[in-house]
């Protein structure tokens, strides 16, 4: 099983967006997903089904030695893709502080998807590189970060590389997918150039080819609980989330 971050420095670059689609993606390609919202507000749940705050899920995972994985999985409309919405709140998702064993537990959920067949493991992390997120980044194999096509947002995203290099000391496997543009206004010359100077600034390879775009869909999909790509016009969509599947497959080395 591979275990795929979506992380971010800043909220609001599109980050639960790109997870959940991302997901979709590797679900309807027949890979056995499941999407794993580790941000304490639970935007995944409320995106995806609005009974996500009644349920047990990451965090009491977390919480809880008792708690197993499976008894944690909300199926969704597609049988390869499953959720863990976010769970209740506890002391180590609204102070931010390790409750005994987190590693631990870390790797148990890791273990315990992979012994129900699962093939990825997409986590929806909090924004920033601390507390869960540090925690979730410490046990995955890869991250990818959504940043918004906007002149401020791109000054943040160096920094972030730096605090991920230094991360791969405690988990040297990490692999650093790179920044995928969100919220691309192709009409705007101002989030044209801000694609631009982010290339420019960065290495060839930190930056994904896929660029996802600011639409209406993805609101409305949001709305209806759904990802944008089942949405009516939403063949764009899948097969923007189908390139960015087969970028991150290559960078894995899965072909």
């Amino acid at each position: 099983m591979v275990t795929i971050a979506i992380s971010s420095q800043k909220g609001g670059v599109g980050k639960t967006t790109v997870a959940i689609n991302l997901a979709h993606a590797f679900g309807r390609n027949g890979n056995r997903t499941v999407l794993v919202d580790a941000d304490p507000q639970g935007s995944v749940g409320l995106s995806l089904t609005r009974q996500s705050r009644l349920l047990a899920g990451f965090y009491d995972y977390i919480d809880d030695a008792e708690v197993k994985v499976g008894g944690l999985l909300v199926p969704t409309r597609m049988q390869t893709l499953s959720l863990i919405p976010a769970g209740q709140a506890s002391d180590y998702d609204l102070n931010g502080t390790p409750s005994s064993g987190v590693a631990s537990r870390l790797r148990n959920l890791h273990g315990e998807l992979a012994d129900l067949g699962i093939d990825i493991c997409i986590i929806d992390t909090a924004a920033g590189l601390f507390g869960a997120t540090a925690d979730v980044l410490s046990m995955a194999d890869a991250v990818l970060m959504p940043q918004q096509a906007e002149p401020l947002g791109i000054r943040s995203v160096p920094k972030m590389l730096e605090a991920l290099t230094r991360m791969r000391i405690a988990n040297p496997r990490l692999v650093i997918l790179g920044v995928v543009l969100t919220m691309m206004q192709e009409h705007l010359p101002e989030s044209r150039d801000t694609g631009k100077a982010l290339r420019a600034i960065m290495p060839p390879e930190m930056v994904m080819n896929t660029v996802v775009p600011r639409g209406d869909l993805f609101v409305t999909a949001s709305a209806r609980g759904l990802p944008a790509g089942v949405m009516e016009g939403g063949d764009e969509v899948l097969a923007l989330f189908d390139r960015l599947r087969i970028e991150i497959e290559s960078r894995l080395g899965f072909i």
